[in-house]
């Protein structure tokens, strides 16, 4: 593992309108995102959802420079977050800059996400894990550019807003290295291989959450989509316990851990509540009735509108009466966002219904 040399890159956001908006709030984002984790009392419900494309609209660069250049990432986040009036601003990308450190084939696209290139995966041979391994977890160009921007943003918002830190969970890690078709049928046929490739990224993950802790980061947010794709004994037995290594090393940095698993994960939920993660999102294909249920009323839960049907699409008046039922079934430990991504396009008027519930509840 290589140290980083970080340094504070300059843009065009400064940190005064962030200070300024928090108007009447007795808390800030800050305070008031570490509060709700922890099952404490706000004075008002927390806004954090996840944006991306919507980010690099805002700030009005090409979403490859949002990307790639940290700098540019810390920018877009400030912005929107001013804005929209969101409590955190997020070091939230593409997936596998830690995995495309470590030679994960991507595709990268002027003005749309990249992808992997699975025919081109890193591991689409098994025998070239042993390389990896000895190898280790090294800190190039997309790492570097991602802590970069986390703590260009922490300079920038202050205490004033959470910062999020972001990586790939284990089975999304995996399936960057090794190709997400091939990962799936190598749980079934060589799943010693998959044990010895998820131990391997789950100490990636650990050292890409510490040092992006050590850049500022107040919470680490876990992109594990893939998890979703496996049955619930593959999940049990695989996944889960390198999930729960990887939140307990974050608590160990002194750092909250916020879980995503993008799609239907109503066959794992219970699992997903014992992690002890500290905020968990609930995508729009799980009714948030059913994964307050499963998961019980001490685990602050996130999500889940729909994020095109609902939040871009949907009218203010509809989206304000979705937001007072999803509000009744997810009770008080509950984080305002959408199941996923807020989709580019969206207007402005119906992120703003978002900001005006949250600080009205």
């Amino acid at each position: 593992m290589l140290p980083m040399q970080l340094e504070w890159l300059g843009c065009a956001v400064g940190g005064g309108s962030v200070r300024a908006r928090r108007g009447t709030a007795t808390m800030t984002g800050r305070e008031r995102v570490l509060a709700a984790m922890a099952g404490q009392g706000t004075d008002h419900l927390g806004l954090m959802p996840i944006t991306m494309m919507l980010a690099a609209d805002t700030l009005g660069v090409p979403y490859e420079r949002y990307a790639r250049e940290g700098r540019v990432m810390a920018a877009a986040q400030v912005k929107t977050a001013e804005r929209y009036g969101f409590d955190h601003v997020s070091a939230i990308g593409p997936p596998g800059p830690e995995s495309a450190d470590l030679g994960a084939a991507v595709r990268w696209y002027a003005d749309q996400p990249p992808a992997m290139a699975e025919a081109e995966a890193l591991l689409a041979e098994k025998n070239n894990l042993d390389a990896l391994l000895r190898r280790g977890a090294i800190a190039g160009e997309r790492v570097e550019n991602r802590v970069k921007g986390l703590a260009r943003m922490r300079e920038l918002v202050g205490g004033e807003l959470a910062v999020e830190g972001w990586l790939s969970g284990p089975c999304a890690a995996a399936a960057e290295l090794r190709g997400l078709n091939r990962l799936m049928v190598d749980f079934h046929d060589d799943p010693e291989f998959v044990c010895g490739l998820l131990d391997f990224v789950l100490e990636v993950g650990i050292w890409f959450a510490g040092i992006q802790v050590d850049a500022g980061a107040d919470l680490i947010g876990i992109g594990d989509a893939a998890a979703s794709l496996v049955g619930p004994r593959i999940y049990r037995e695989c996944v889960w316990p390198r999930e729960k290594k990887l939140v307990e090393a974050i608590h160990a940095c002194g750092a909250k851990a916020r879980l995503h698993i993008c799609g239907n994960t109503r066959r794992i939920l219970s699992e997903m509540s014992a992690l002890g993660c500290d905020m968990v999102d609930i995508d729009f294909p799980v009714p948030m009735e059913e994964a307050r249920a499963k998961m019980g009323p001490d685990v602050t839960l996130s999500g889940n509108l729909d994020p095109v049907r609902e939040v871009r699409d949907g009218s203010p008046e509809r989206l304000r009466g979705t937001l007072d039922e999803l509000g009744k079934k997810a009770g008080p430990r509950w984080v305002v966002a959408a199941g996923c991504e807020i989709a580019r396009g969206t207007p402005e008027e119906n992120l703003r219904v978002l900001a005006k519930f949250a600080r009205s509840h």
